[in-house]
């Protein structure tokens, strides 16, 4: 096993504060080194998780991060793969520990967002099939989202009722998180007397941007043994498969794509993949697992990941979630945190904010949503051009 300890989890609360995207991450790195009892000088890497909203700063985080908590010698690294920039960091650190180049590694993501729709940063992208969403069919993400809630609703007759019971759930385990943004409990009927944003899905549907900051602290499993953890919480792995011809990001059997190899159609999805690698890295499947964390942009969306994680058959998300097998309580609980829907987006951090829930849950300090006994949780997410992310952590 290529298993890496995680000594430390710290965050920034989510909201919309104002300040720099450079004090959401410190504050977050400051609360991970303490959790894991360490000082800023013991660690060796820092992996940033890149901001393109934020400047130049926001384009060198790993140099940014270390420049403000006090430059002492550390190694610098920074990655950008959008909504999987956070996993993508962790994946890098992980590396480096696994190398022999670190022992321990701090790993931070913050974002400081404007108001509404985040605009396509990196100029024209025209051999990106997400820019050409944006640019050819004026299809913003809430749109793009609802022809996944209409295509739902098409094959597998799930309804708006649906949909807006993942808000209920979500919205319940936000109101137990002091981190999250949203903490109150949502009703279906609120949901349904929301805006629509994009038919079938209405604002309460939809996750909303945010400021906020996530940090862990990461180590080799002999310095963790060495400094009192014998037992520490452990990422088993990382996935960051890219999609498979002719099945790209858009999932979708037809669409071109300016690929030097054609390959077979894959009997799964884009996002089925990515889960797929990381079940087979660590060795475990759906049915091992106590939790996960997915990405629920909305909340239809977050049906199709129930489904994409392997947790039921496709087409039976909304059965899922009508049973309450994926509520606090339940068989597998999802997004215990609270998911997107009470954070928001804070695109570098979020990937690292579902492994830090992971980490509360798998050590039994999650107060309130604590999930009895959790011994295994997944985290999932995509990005933009093609960047998938999972992690599997385990106690």
């Amino acid at each position: 096993m290529n298993d890496i300890a995680v000594l430390g989890a710290g965050m920034h609360p989510w909201g919309k504060w104002g300040r720099s995207f450079v004090r959401y991450g410190t504050a977050a790195a400051r609360a991970a080194l303490a959790d894991a009892g360490l000082d800023w000088t013991d660690v060796g890497s820092v992996v940033g998780a890149n901001t393109m909203r934020c400047g130049y700063p926001g384009y060198v985080a790993g140099a940014t991060f270390a420049q403000a908590l006090g430059w002492q010698g550390a190694r610098v690294t920074s990655v950008y793969a959008a909504c999987a920039s956070g996993a993508q960091a962790i994946g890098t650190a992980r590396t480096q520990i696994l190398a022999g180049l670190a022992d321990v590694v701090l790993v931070v993501g913050a974002d400081a967002t404007p108001k509404g729709f985040l605009a396509p940063a990196g100029g024209e992208r025209p051999d990106d099939p997400d820019w050409l969403r944006f640019r050819v069919l004026g299809a913003t993400n809430p749109a793009y989202f609802a022809l996944y809630a209409r295509r739902r609703m098409a094959l597998y007759g799930d309804t708006p009722e649906d949909f807006a019971q993942v808000k209920v759930k979500n919205a319940a385990a936000g109101a137990l998180n002091p981190l999250a943004r949203y903490r109150a409990r949502v009703s279906a009927d609120e949901v349904a007397a929301s805006a629509v944003v994009a038919d079938p899905l209405r604002l309460l549907d939809i996750c909303a941007t945010s400021d906020g900051g996530a940090a862990l602290v990461l180590s080799s499993m002999e310095f963790a043994r060495r400094h009192g953890h014998p037992d520490p919480v452990r990422v088993r792995a990382v996935s960051t498969v890219s999609p498979t011809y002719p099945k790209t990001v858009l999932d979708l059997p037809d669409i071109a794509t300016d690929s030097a190899v054609a390959l077979p159609p894959p009997p799964h999805g884009f996002r089925a993949s990515i889960a797929r690698a990381a079940y087979e890295e660590a060795g475990l499947g759906p049915e091992d697992l106590s939790l996960a964390e997915v990405y629920d942009l909305s909340t239809a969306l977050e049906l199709e990941w129930y489904e994409d994680i392997g947790l039921c058959a496709a087409g039976e998300g909304a059965k899922l979630l009508r049973e309450g097998a994926t509520a606090l309580g339940g068989r597998l609980p999802v997004n215990t945190s609270g998911g997107l829907a009470s954070f928001g987006e804070a695109v570098p951090a979020q990937a690292i904010a579902q492994v830090c829930e992971l980490t509360w849950q798998l050590r039994g300090t999650a107060g309130d949503r604590q999930v009895p006994g959790a011994r295994a949780g997944i985290t999932a997410n995509q990005g933009l051009f093609g960047h998938g992310s999972a992690v599997v952590a385990v106690r």
